[in-house]
């Protein structure tokens, strides 16, 4: 018997030797797989989709107006991107980024843990995690591509700096309405660019990465609102334990104030301003307009759109009072004399339902308009003007902007800077020449001190048979044209044709007139104009 137990103590060592050491051997295989792997693994370059950029488009008060890209993003160097919105991210995201591998298991076991518990939710992945399976990847779910994703977080971790790797994320993240990137996110959520964030608004951007659909609502849906406020206090508050923010810091900040959302139906105004404004960048760079809409620009316009909407409005109103199948035409310039800058677009009331801007490109009946340019000897361009039977608003408001300039013309332009990666690429430079005597400068000096603006009006034309109506009125500072018609839209069988304009149509010209020259921006310092009634 004691035979029998010694041969069998002996048995069972061989094996579990053996069994010991076939699991060293697949230890060491599946150490050498991974080793091979992670040395065979390449950092594949980010996807197109992920890089490409839009070109945003502001105001002259650098007010945004819109952008052209296929994806709402721009990028920003981490320089760019205040400190306390960088550690906002990394208290939401991965608190140990800054010393962990590129992967963390205690993330994994955390973001397990807090799920279970119902405490605030944490993602498993490290933010070298999430931006290589936000920029380098396929969205695929499977654990060969979860495994790829480990290794080279891993190996982006041991080749490039945190900083690096930190600039890649923040420029690719979604925050939810559109934005893809701390650029447009700032933009969309708070109307800033993203090195104005303060410690509140990059805390609530933080906090919005985990669920971005669902938050992109806050500020006008009050449930999701009161979860993010929430979910941004926890922000807060880890981002005081780490010693990132002071305790003066996060006792005084307030929950900041969101854009509203889904945005208004102003859309269709900015559309002609936005289209304007690309045509002329993208001549201005020698680029076509899809390579700017792609390229991250930033072009700031000319234009100011507290006055363009005050026009818009003044427009709105009065078409509600039309005869009901007529449609009125407004178009209406507002441009710089001596400069060319233009200030006021306005090209029609909806782009989605008319594209044509009847500013640039309108062909409008002038009758009596340009009669105070008759006789005059005018230099190119406005050689042919006195004799052109329908001229477009934006070469009247130019005629009449060089009488304002003492005969000097400005060509007309509405980009005053493109920049791309805080460089300017592009600077306006007025391009003027004289082009008129002072005839018309003297009669503006005229009507100066009195600060009214006085009026020409043509005999024919008027009354029920007046088809086009013509403003122009000028200052020093500022040169407007506002050309009114109307039509009968096409119908079944039946073309579109002309229409007779309603009586209310001198009112409409004169509101526009009083909009323009009573905004803050664009207050007249003297005084002088001229209109008239296109013949019927």
């Amino acid at each position: 018997m004691k035979r029998l137990l010694k041969r069998l103590r002996r048995r069972r060592a061989r094996w579990v030797r053996r069994v010991l050491g076939a699991l060293l051997a697949l230890c060491l295989a599946l150490v050498g797989t991974v080793w091979v792997a992670y040395l065979l693994t390449a950092v594949p370059e980010p996807h197109p989709e992920t890089v490409s950029q839009s070109t945003v488009f502001l105001d002259v008060e650098g007010e945004y107006l819109g952008r052209r890209g296929p994806v709402d993003r721009q990028d920003v160097s981490l320089a760019q991107v205040p400190r306390h919105v960088q550690d906002a991210v990394i208290a939401a995201e991965n608190r140990s980024f800054r010393t962990d591998s590129g992967v963390s298991p205690s993330a994994i076991v955390r973001a397990a843990v807090a799920t279970l518990s119902g405490g605030e939710r944490q993602g498993g992945s490290t933010i070298t995690q999430q931006y290589v399976k936000n920029a380098l990847l396929s969205p695929e779910q499977s654990l060969t591509r979860k495994a790829r994703e480990a290794l080279i977080a891993v190996k982006l971790d041991r080749t490039r700096s945190k900083d690096s790797i930190l600039e890649g994320y923040l420029n690719t993240v979604y925050f939810g309405r559109g934005a893809a990137g701390i650029e447009s996110a700032a933009r969309n959520y708070f109307g800033v660019d993203a090195k104005d964030l303060t410690v509140s608004q990059g805390a609530a951007l933080a906090a919005i990465i985990n669920r971005p659909t669902f938050y992109e609502r806050a500020g006008s849906d009050a449930k999701v609102t009161g979860t993010l406020q929430k979910r941004w206090r926890w922000v807060l508050d880890a981002m005081r334990s780490s010693g990132s923010i002071t305790a003066a810091q996060r006792s005084s900040a307030a929950f900041p104030a969101f854009r509203f959302y889904p945005p208004g139906d102003t859309d269709g105004q900015r559309q002609y301003l936005i289209d304007a404004a690309a045509a002329e960048a993208a001549r201005r760079l020698g680029i076509t307009q899809d390579q700017l809409a792609r390229g991250g620009y930033t072009v700031r316009t000319t234009f100011d759109l507290s006055t363009q909407y005050a026009v818009s409005e003044r427009v709105r109103q009065q078409s509600a009072g039309l005869p009901k199948g007529t449609k009125l035409h407004a178009a209406v310039i507002a441009m710089v004399p001596g400069d060319g800058a233009v200030r006021v677009l306005y090209g029609g009331t909806d782009y989605a339902h008319q594209p044509f801007n009847d500013a640039l490109s309108g062909a409008v009946e002038a009758g009596t308009a340009l009669r105070p340019f008759s006789g005059l000897p005018l230099g190119a361009p406005l050689t042919k003007l006195a004799s052109t039977s329908a001229p477009t608003p934006l070469t009247v408001a130019s005629a009449y902007a060089t009488a304002a300039a003492d005969g000097t013309y400005a060509t007309p332009y509405m980009v005053e800077r493109i920049t791309r990666g805080g460089d300017t690429v592009y600077k306006a430079h007025p391009d003027r020449h004289r082009v008129m005597g002072s005839v018309m400068a003297a009669a503006a000096a005229k009507y100066a001190d009195t600060g009214e603006l006085p009026t020409y009006t043509g005999g024919a034309g008027t009354g029920p048979g007046t088809r086009t109506l013509w403003q122009s009125a000028y200052t020093g500072r500022l040169a407007l044209t506002t050309a009114l018609f109307a039509e009968q839209p096409a119908t079944k069988g039946h073309p579109a044709r002309p229409a007779h304009l309603p009586s209310s149509a001198g009112e409409l010209a004169t509101g526009v007139q009083s909009d323009v020259f009573t905004a803050k921006a664009v207050t007249p310092s003297g005084a002088g104009s001229v209109s008239g009634r296109g013949r019927s």
